[in-house]
This record gives structure tokens, sequence and C-alpha cells, in this order.
């Protein structure tokens, strides 16, 4: 095996008095950042870390751990899927995570089992982890006094209550039901007299955040709340919602927990004769990549995965070098409303006192050419 080559040709590993000589500190101030210590200031961290990797020194993880009692690894228990919310919030963490120094380990759960918490949350405890973020986005059923595992470790739950007891719980949450009631107010304003709402599965924490965010702002506004469709997040089952609605010329907006769900809402709608946003404005939520170039393109709104993540992981962060202090506060994470061409006034009839109007259109003829975003996303 071929050892690093240090400066002048050296074939010896490079040590870290080899390092602190060529970025121009004393070796105590190499232990501090390889130790992620505080009071060493930007630049000289820079310098060290470029001295490290110009020398190809490696931290002896395994000696820093016994050193410090850390093992420099934070554990991630999350949801095993595909979905964009689930898989975009673990990248978020993942990006996030790199910035920390800390390595992560994830375990995956399958819905549906209720025990699949406690046994990843276990699995990586015998991992020496030094924290742990529990990203479930399901609700099991567990009660907290039914979970016997004893969590000794700073936890992070994000987006959902958690369901065990531990010496350090700090949360964090993308504020799906500002989000929501953002997304609400938005066809109130443009003039609905109400709001349907085709929900997620109502054992997602994060359906039910986006149901309370859409029932306060028809509250706010003194409007009725109808009746709720449920689909199961897919675009099939938006689909089968958009039949539904279809059918009811009382609905001129509908506010979908997702937009997948409310891209099959409007391929629904429009085969129906019920044109989009001319008869029925329609809102998705979570922004898509896709969400821009559909027709029309979707007015969504916009979920702040990579600024919960980072915040996320600077309060475990905190609560595992700083065990005795306070823990931090969460800030209150961004809103962004992304306008684009699925969204309008409702049609005159609908409004008192304007004259109905009369339109002809072929039953399912084809809209307007897609386009992409009109301006940029409006933060609220």
């Amino acid at each position: 095996m071929t050892r690093p080559v240090g400066r002048g040709g050296s074939s010896a590993a490079p040590r870290s008095v080899d390092v602190a000589r060529l970025a121009g500190v004393s070796q105590k101030t190499v232990s501090r950042v390889f130790n992620d210590e505080q009071y060493v200031s930007a630049e000289v961290r820079r310098r060290v870390l470029e001295a490290a990797e110009e020398l190809g020194y490696r931290l002896n993880n395994a000696a820093r751990a016994l050193a410090s009692g850390r093992t420099r690894s934070i554990g991630v228990v999350t949801l095993g899927t595909a979905l964009y919310g689930p898989a975009s919030l673990l990248m978020g963490i993942e990006r996030a995570a790199r910035d920390t120094g800390y390595a992560l380990r994830v375990v995956n759960t399958l819905e549906g089992d209720p025990g699949g918490i406690a046994g990843a949350v276990e699995s990586l405890l015998e991992q020496g982890v030094d924290g742990i973020v529990i990203s479930e986005p399901i609700d099991e059923g567990i009660d907290e006094g039914e979970v016997s595992i004893h969590v000794d470790v700073p936890v992070l739950v994000l987006g959902a209550p958690p369901a065990f007891a531990g010496p350090r719980v700090v949360t964090a949450g993308v504020g799906a039901d500002l989000l929501a009631r953002a997304a609400t107010e938005h066809l109130l304003d443009l003039g609905h007299v109400t709001v349907h709402h085709l929900a997620g599965p109502r054992r997602w924490f994060a359906a039910r955040d986006r149901l309370e965010g859409w029932r306060a702002a028809l509250a706010a506004h003194g409007r009725d709340e109808p009746p709720v469709v449920e689909g199961d997040w897919s675009a099939s089952s938006g689909y089968a919602a958009g039949r539904e609605l279809a059918s009811d010329h009382d609905v001129t907006a509908v506010f979908a927990a997702n937009d997948d769900m409310a891209i099959g809402l409007v391929r629904a709608l429009t085969e129906a004769g019920r044109r989009v946003p001319d008869d029925v404005s329609v809102v998705g939520f979570d922004d898509i990549p896709v969400a821009a170039y559909v027709n029309p393109p979707l007015t969504t709104v916009r979920q702040p995965f990579d600024a919960v993540a980072q915040t996320g992981l600077k309060l475990l962060v905190h609560a595992i070098e700083n065990p005795h202090a306070e823990p931090l506060l969460a800030s209150d994470p961004p809103v962004e409303l992304v306008v684009r061409t699925s969204t309008a006034p409702p049609p005159p009839q609908t409004i008192p006192g304007r004259e109905r109007r009369v339109t002809s259109r072929p039953r399912g003829g084809p809209h307007e050419p897609p386009h992409s975003d009109q301006g940029p996303p409006t933060r609220l």
C-alpha cells in the first residue's frame, strides 16, 4: 500500500505537527480544528484543513473517539420511501451533515411496522452514535409509554411529535401548516368563496398539518369548510378525486396536499370539461421539479427542506457538544408561495353581482402551451 507523500518528498505518513508547520499554527490549534472546538477563527480553520488536504493527512477517527468519548457520527431513522418529501428531507440532512464534521448512519423503516422506529433506534445506539435524527412521517400508533428504549443521546425530531422520552429532545419542522394556510389564503384572496381540500393519508403527520393549515385559513376568513377528499399522495388518487369534484360545479378552487395529486386532479378536471384555471383553480404542495412544466404550470408552495435540515442539525450538534447548556431554539422556516398559471379569480357566475359568462369550448381541448414560472416565488 502506498503511503501519502508529504512535502519534501518524504514517504512517511504526515503527522499533526506537519499540518501545524504548514498552516503556521500550533499543534494545539490543529487539535482544536480537528475536534471541532470553538474559539478557532474561520480563516485559521481554513488554513489547517487546506494544509491537511495538501499533505494527505487523515485524522484517526478511532483515536479521536477514544479521546473525546464521541464517534463523530449521527444516526438517522427515516421511512424507506421514494416519495418526494421524505426523500428530499433526507437529502437535505445529508447535505447539512457535511458542514458539521459528523458522519451519517441511516436506517430505513417500513410503513406499517410499529416496531420499526424502536428497532432502528436500538440499532443506532448499538453503533455508538452521538445523536439521532428521527424523520418518521407516519403515525404508527405508538404511545410514549409503549417504547421501552432509553435514549441517552440527544435526539432531533423532524416534523412529528416524539414517540419516546429522552434527556435531550429537540424538534424542527417544515411548517407545513403555515405553508398550507398560505396556499389556501392565496385562493381566497383571488376571490373564491371557499376552497376544497384534497388531503393526504390521515396517518401521515404531514397530511394532518396541511389539513389544519387549510382549516385555519378558512376559519380566519369566516368561510364554510367543504367535505375533505382523501388521496394517497399519488397522481392516480388525485385523478380519482378530480373525477369526483368535477361533477360539483360549486367547486372553483382546490388545495391539494402534494403536487402529484394536484397534477392528477388537473387531468381529471380537464377531461371533464372543467378548465384550469378558468373554471377551477388548483394549488399544490412541494414544488416538485416537474411542477413548472405541466399544463398549466402549477401554483404550489415550496417546502424548505435544506433550511430545516440545517437548522435541525445545528440544534442537534449543539446538544451533543454542549450537554449541560440550554437547547437552542429553532427559527421559523420560510414560507414560499410559487405562483404560476393554475390559479386565477373564480368565474364571474360564482361572484355575487357579476353577470354570467357564457363560453364555448370543445370538451377536453388543449390548454395554452406550458411555460416557466412567472417571476420569483412570493416569500411570506
